[in-house]
């Protein structure tokens, strides 16, 4: 299957990405901060990638790919660079989220 790639990166995000419109959490109250946060990284990463990959230190399985690419890298590999830093800020914010709350409880 070509898509196996982008289907991980699809199911990673998908419970994340509903979620974060919880008005509870709140979780796009400084879009500017998200925005920077994700940015920063997927340039840093993606042309770090670009570079070894051209350069041959490593490459990706094209029977795991749908085969689109920028910059050299599969879509899926520059999805990854903004995919993982959502989920993984997503996550942060929920864990502050329910301890902050957990906390207010204590008292």
């Amino acid at each position: 299957m070509h898509s196996e790639y982008f289907l991980v990166l699809a199911v990673s995000i998908a419970a994340p990405l509903v979620l974060s419109f919880s008005k509870k959490m709140d979780f796009y109250r400084y879009p500017s901060r998200l925005i920077f946060a994700i940015l920063i990284p997927f340039i840093i990463f993606t042309l770090w990638d670009s570079f070894v990959t051209a350069r041959g230190h490593w490459s990706f399985n094209p029977l795991y790919t749908v085969g689109f690419k920028i910059l050299g890298l599969p879509i899926e590999e520059i999805l990854f660079f903004i995919v993982i830093p959502f989920c993984g800020l997503f996550t942060w914010e929920s864990v502050k989220y329910f301890t902050r709350n957990m906390k207010s409880e204590d008292k």
